[in-house]
């Protein structure tokens, strides 16, 4: 008897176009790809920063790794102390896209043992010899989905995931608002804490290969540089242009009080690493960093418009702060 169904109703189109990394390691999750990049290793010992998503720590700790821990400067650039303890990797966050190439081959060259976590820089390709990691669903409308860039031979066969129930907030966000479903969002997000390595959904697969990734580039290189010319000046703090920009991080003192105010216009601001601001002391770098940092939308969904929309918010606050 034929296991495979002919006929019957539709279901969702197979896409023809291409992926941007087709050639990468497919997996369901970052924090599980990090698992399996553990163990492709045969690495269990980690030099951490304390800038950091607690999603990541928690994987850590959940799979008995040793870690060590380390500070950033202002520049996100790691405070490190002599060479790493055999057997130990170094595990580098490319900040909203400032971890240059050159950068990265330094440290490689430096501390041998690095991995890289392009969380924040998707379309930033992987270098030969470092271990990089990149989340989809970041940058794109996606259910889950993670790349992994790793040279050593696969630790195991993966079983694949399913996305199905993870579309909710994403179709119900796509015909209503984001505040409508925003309570699922997060549900959806809490699901995958202490979910199993699994490979790429068939779904998350097929949805990648039908993203225009040349434009979705180039219209965040232009939100980005919009943004850029009309904030700049006002901001203490430059940082460099990445391609294809997560968002548009704008440091300013007193940030949470502006994140507020942006939201009372229905400009949405999340705060990156909110752990940070209950783990780190006040005083601290990556305090500072957590709390006065406000990733501006910047994504290939807006148009100029939309970022005068949001740069004139943020110029009106400061400029009626700065008079009180």
């Amino acid at each position: 008897m034929r296991k495979e169904e002919i006929g019957g109703y539709l279901e969702l189109e197979n896409f023809s176009g291409g992926e941007y990394y087709p050639n990468l390691c497919r997996l369901n999750l970052g924090r599980t790809a990090l698992i399996y990049l553990m163990d492709a290793l045969g690495c269990r010992k980690l030099y951490l920063p304390w800038f950091l998503c607690d999603s990541v720590t928690s994987v850590c700790r959940e799979q008995g790794w040793e870690l060590r821990f380390y500070h950033i400067r202002e520049d996100f650039t790691p405070i490190l102390e002599g060479q790493l303890q055999e057997g130990e990797y170094l595990y580098l966050v490319n900040y909203y896209g400032q971890l240059t190439d050159q950068r990265l081959l330094e440290y490689k060259k430096k501390y041998g043992r690095i991995i890289a976590d392009h969380t924040h820089s998707f379309f930033q390709r992987p270098l030969p010899g470092i271990p990089t990691l990149y989340s989809c669903r970041k940058f794109f409308g996606l259910p889950d989905g993670a790349y992994l860039s790793l040279e050593a031979a696969p630790p195991y066969p993966l079983e694949r995931d399913q996305s199905r129930e993870r579309m909710g907030h994403l179709l119900g966000r796509y015909e209503e608002t984001a505040s409508s479903h925003f309570q699922e969002m997060h549900a959806t997000a809490s699901s995958f804490y202490g979910a199993p390595v699994k490979s790429m959904s068939r779904l998350t697969e097929n949805l990648l290969r039908a993203i225009d990734y040349e434009a979705c580039r180039k219209r965040r290189n232009e939100n980005y540089s919009y943004l850029s010319s009309r904030l700049a000046s006002r901001s203490p703090r430059t940082f460099l242009t990445p391609q294809g920009p997560l968002c548009y991080p704008f440091y300013t003192p007193g940030g949470p009080e502006l994140r507020k105010a942006l939201a009372g216009q229905k400009i949405y601001v999340p705060t990156y690493w909110g752990n940070v601001l209950s783990e780190m002391p006040e005083d601290s770098t990556e305090y500072d960093l957590a709390a006065n940092i406000l990733p501006l939308p910047c994504d290939h969904r807006y148009n100029l418009e939309d970022m005068e929309a949001v740069a004139s918010a943020v110029i009106e606050y400061l400029e009626k702060h700065h008079e009180s």
